[in-house]
């Protein structure tokens, strides 16, 4: 039986030091995807010269897809992405992490019909994250190894026991990754998801339409995605001791348009919407994609 064709989706903007980072530890896959595509919502110059340059070296294939700096469109970009794509299974990220060797390896291990999934984040502190993309050469172990040290001559010993604690977004355990995923699921544990880490079927993402282009700003369009996707009868599961990606710290964008997202996505749960208006359909021909 051949293995499931993989595409690599990884959303950007104007971040090329943290792109840089993350398409490394892509590189370095104990699975590699078939093809990364970078989906770029306006970043300047600095970002098309970094895709440029980590191109010729890639061990996959590497498309650079772009649109202007219109604001925050991250619902379009994303489709554009999808259009272009190739494998049976999308993985969708963002540029400002660092993956686990095995992230890809954890995704493919899941992905079975009638599921999409979404993976886990651990997120850096703002100090490790400096460091991290001020020092290319340093890897993220000796990073994270050199900051519980420097932090520990400070600590008390109570404090240095808490530390020491499992912390279950960093543990990779392979033979509990699915028992986990049947616990771990929509309707226990969570009623908002984020896109940073998700795997979905092509075919599955066609039928629903892919993305909403009214979802404009940031927020609920991962949500609103995964609510479409439910309707159509899929589940949803959460991936935990595995699929682990570290988030580089950054500032919060911009919660302006956040309630009107949220209104939208209630409305979709409301009128238990399927397939969006404007979305996926407007960047590929269906025709030339139902069989791949």
């Amino acid at each position: 039986m051949n293995p499931v064709t993989c595409s690599i989706l990884i959303a950007t903007y104007n971040r090329p030091a943290a792109l840089e980072r993350c398409l490394i530890s892509l590189f370095q896959q104990s699975r590699l995807p078939n093809e990364i595509i970078i989906c770029d919502d306006g970043s300047a110059e600095p970002t098309r010269q970094l895709v440029e340059r980590l191109q010729a070296i890639s061990p996959v294939p590497m498309l650079h897809v772009w649109q202007p700096d219109e604001g925050f469109q991250l619902a379009r970009i994303r489709n554009m992405g999808m259009a272009a794509a190739k494998g049976e299974y999308l993985i969708q990220m963002d540029g400002d992490v660092i993956l686990h060797p095995r992230f890809v390896e954890d995704h493919l291990h899941h992905a079975q019909p009638g599921y999409f999934f979404s993976g886990t984040q651990y997120h850096l502190s703002a100090e490790i994250t400096q460091r991290l993309l001020n020092e290319p050469s340093l890897s993220l172990k000796e990073a994270l190894r050199e900051h519980r040290l420097n932090k520990s001559e400070s600590m008390s010993i109570k404090a240095i026991l808490q530390q020491s604690r499992w912390n279950w977004s960093r543990l990779r355990i392979l033979p509990l990754q699915k028992l986990v995923a049947r616990f771990y699921h929509w309707k226990t544990h969570y009623r908002y998801v984020s896109g940073c880490s998700m795997g979905f079927w092509r075919k599955d993402l066609i039928q629903v339409n892919g993305y909403d282009e009214q979802f404009t700003g940031w927020g609920w369009e991962d949500t609103d995605l995964a609510l479409r996707l439910m309707n159509l009868g899929l589940k949803l599961r959460f991936i935990r001791l595995g699929a682990i990606q570290y988030h580089l710290n950054h500032l919060k964008e911009s919660r302006g348009q956040e309630s009107i997202n949220q209104d939208r996505a209630m409305q979709t749960i409301q009128q238990k919407l399927i397939a969006c208006q404007y979305g996926l359909q407007q960047h590929v021909h269906f025709s030339d994609t139902q069989s791949t």
